[in-house]
Order: structure tokens, then sequence, then C-alpha cells
């Protein structure tokens, strides 16, 4: 197969986190309050979001491992096909009333079907420029991504949020399942293995176990690329919170329940937070000489804006805050991902990366506990208590930028 030059490699990339993004934003807007309405109460609800995070927990070194042997290709189709099946279960559910328990199952099929996309997507984009001999800067690369995925984020969490305001919360739930199925077919055409050499299929148990040790060694052994990885449950685990939990919390602070289309709306500018925070990108870089300095200063930002909105309690306001957020953690995460990249062989480098996702996902486990805090004191001591789970990022950011890795340095190229 001939290999396609690094501009076509970067445009399949973008295509895909837009159309992947695109469909599984559908209903970010009104997942909590989907849930909410199909009985559960607030506590039990972000219980549920939890056990997407033990499927992810569960699930997400194996798909990695499945990624660096199978293939990223296969590993990116199987996810699409997951997240469609896990889709449409979740609307039986709501359409039947279903007990807690068929709920957290159906929340552990979601977080599988996207453990197959972290790690996979960006090792295919590595992989595949590495060979095209792409001079870029992995963060700028990485960047765009950041960009098409909040464009999308942008267009499908309006959509989804107007769309259940005119009709009803199920409906988003079908065009996600729709979307996905779109998604699959797109793969299956622009998204072939590049740069990556497959395992033979009739040793693929022994080729998972030596993935996984090598992942182990690569990740875990690997000083500054660990303390990077330890850094990540506080960040994801809270921020999965503050953005599902958005919802209600904006809805109670506007005085109406059933304002659908507000709640998309707010989905839409951390959206926009997010394509100016990937555009801004190749900018932030400059100010900062290594990027361990850069990542210090954004969780710091991040703990302030989360614990000013829980704070100060004011529709306007908490929007702003929540747009600074989305703005600085989509600065933050492609340098993040250029930082682990740069310190990790091909591979095994979607079995680190979804290491990296495996630990940062298990800080969600923290989202009933926070749940439980807004079912006791409301959202507003929920997000305060948020703000102060993220300073626990910092130490080990510090004992990352003290190891000096060679992908620390902020050159103009990687």
């Amino acid at each position: 197969m001939k290999v396609p030059v690094a501009g076509s490699i970067l445009r399949t990339y973008v295509t895909l986190v837009l159309l992947s993004t695109f469909a599984t934003s559908f209903i970010w807007g009104i997942n909590t309050l989907f849930l909410l309405d199909a009985g559960l109460s607030i506590t039990e609800a972000f219980l549920v979001n939890a056990f997407f995070t033990v499927g992810q927990v569960v699930f997400e070194v194996p798909t990695g491992v499945v990624a660096d042997t199978v293939g990223r290709r296969a590993s990116f189709l199987a996810g699409a096909a997951t997240l469609f099946v896990a889709t449409l279960l979740y609307l039986l559910l709501w359409k039947t009333g279903a007990a807690l328990w068929c709920w957290a199952l159906a929340s552990v099929l979601l977080g599988l079907g996207f453990t197959f996309f972290t790690g996979a997507t960006e090792a295919w984009l590595v992989d595949a420029l590495r060979v095209t001999g792409y001079q870029g800067a992995l963060d700028d690369a990485f960047a765009k991504g950041e960009i098409a995925a909040g464009v999308a984020m942008l267009s499908g969490a309006v959509a989804g949020g107007v769309i259940a305001q005119w009709s009803s919360l199920g409906v988003p739930y079908l065009l996600r399942a729709v979307l996905l199925a779109l998604t699959f077919a797109v793969a299956w055409l622009l998204m072939h293995d590049i740069g990556f050499v497959q395992r033979d299929r009739r040793r693929v148990a022994a080729e998972l176990r030596r993935v996984f040790a090598a992942s182990l060694r690569h990740g875990y052994g690997n000083r500054p690329v660990r303390w990077i990885i330890l850094s990540g449950p506080f960040l994801m685990g809270v921020g999965f919170y503050a953005f599902y939990a958005m919802q209600p919390y904006l809805l109670e602070l506007y005085s109406r329940g059933d304002a659908y289309a507000i709640t998309g709306l707010a989905a839409a500018i951390i959206a926009g937070a997010q394509i100016v925070g990937g555009t801004a990108v190749p900018y932030v870089r400059k100010a900062f000489r290594r990027r361990t300095s850069l990542l210090f200063v954004a969780a710091l930002i991040t703990a302030s804006t989360l614990a000013l909105a829980g704070l100060l309690a004011d529709f306007a306001t908490v929007m702003i805050l929540l747009c600074l957020w989305g703005i600085i953690d989509a600065a933050s995460y492609p340098v993040r991902l250029a930082f682990i990249n740069g310190l990790i062989p091909s591979e095994e480098r979607a079995t680190v990366l979804s290491t990296d996702n495996l630990v940062s996902a298990s800080g969600g486990l923290v989202q009933p506990a926070l749940g439980r805090v807004a079912d006791l004191w409301g959202f507003s001591a929920s997000y305060l208590a948020g703000g102060g789970l993220i300073l626990l990022a910092l130490p080990f950011i510090h004992l990352a930028r003290k190891e000096q890795a060679l992908s620390d340095a902020l050159d103009d190229a990687d």
C-alpha cells in the first residue's frame, strides 16, 4: 500500500475525531437529565456514571493491548460498534424504567466502547506521522484534533439539547446511534494501519502478555511518565463530574427545569472553549520553557475556576468560569499527550496511552461522592469540593518536572 503524505494522515485523523465526537456528544448536554428523568436520584445518576468509569478501568488496558497487537483500526471499529449497541440499550432502559443494576451494566458497556477509542486513535496518528516524516510538533497535531472535537461537540451538544426540548430526551440517543453507524462506515473506508506491524494472530495470547509487560515498563516503570499518569485521576475524575453536574446545576441557577436547550448551549460553550484552547496551543507553548510548567499552571487555574463556580452561584458567572475551565483543559491536554508520547516506543504506544486513560478514568469513581455532596448541600458545595481535589494533582506534576525528561522541553518541533 502506498504511504500517504502527512497532510492526508492529519485530515483522516481530524475526520475521525470530528465524526466520533459529533456522534457521542449528541447526548452530552442532557445525559444527567436523561438519567434523572428515568427515575434515578442525583446520587444514583452519578453512580451510573461511576460504573462507566468501572468499564473504563476494567477494559482500558486490555483494549489498548488489542490495538497494539491486532491493530489500531480494528480497535476503533470495535469502539464504534460497541457504543452503537450500548446507546440503543440506554434508550431501551429509559423506555422501560429499568432497575439501577441494569443501568450499571449498560454504563459499563459504554465504558468498554470508549476504551477501544482511547489510545488507539492517538497511537495511529503518531505512528503514521512518523512514517511520513512529519517534522512538526506533536502538540500542534493533537491540537488539530482538539479543535475538531470542539467543533463537533459544539454542534452535537446544541443539536441534542434543542432536539430534546422539541421532542423528548430519548430522540438524541436514537440519533447518536445512527451517527455512530456512520462513524463506523467512514473509519472502515479511510482508516488503515500505517507504520504499525500486526502481530502473528496465532501468537496473540503471548503477544498480549508481552505488550502488557512492556507497557508497564514504559509506563509505570518510566518515572516522568508515571508521575504524569498519576496526576490524571484528580483532573479527569473531577472533570467528569463538573461537566455532567453542569446540566442540573445550570438549570437550577436558570430557574427553569425544562430548558434543555440551555444545557445543550452550555455544553456547546464548553466545546467553543475547547476550540479556543486547541487553537491557542502553539501560542501558549511559547509562554513556557517546559511542558510540566504549563501543566502545573493549568491544573492550578482549573482548581480555582471550579471552586469559584461553586462559591459564586450565579448563572452568568458560572457559565463564564466553566468556559475558562474548558479553554485551559483544551490547551493543556495536547501538551500532556506530547509529553507522554515523546517517552514511549511505538510497539507499546496504544497500551501505555490506554494505561494513562485507565488511571485517569479511575478518578471518575469520585463522582458518586461528589453527587452525594450535591444531594446533601447542593451543587455549589460539590464544585467547591471538586476544586479542592484537583489540587492533589499538583505534587505529581511537580515530581514529573524534577525528572527533567527529554520530552519536557518545549522546542519548536518534536
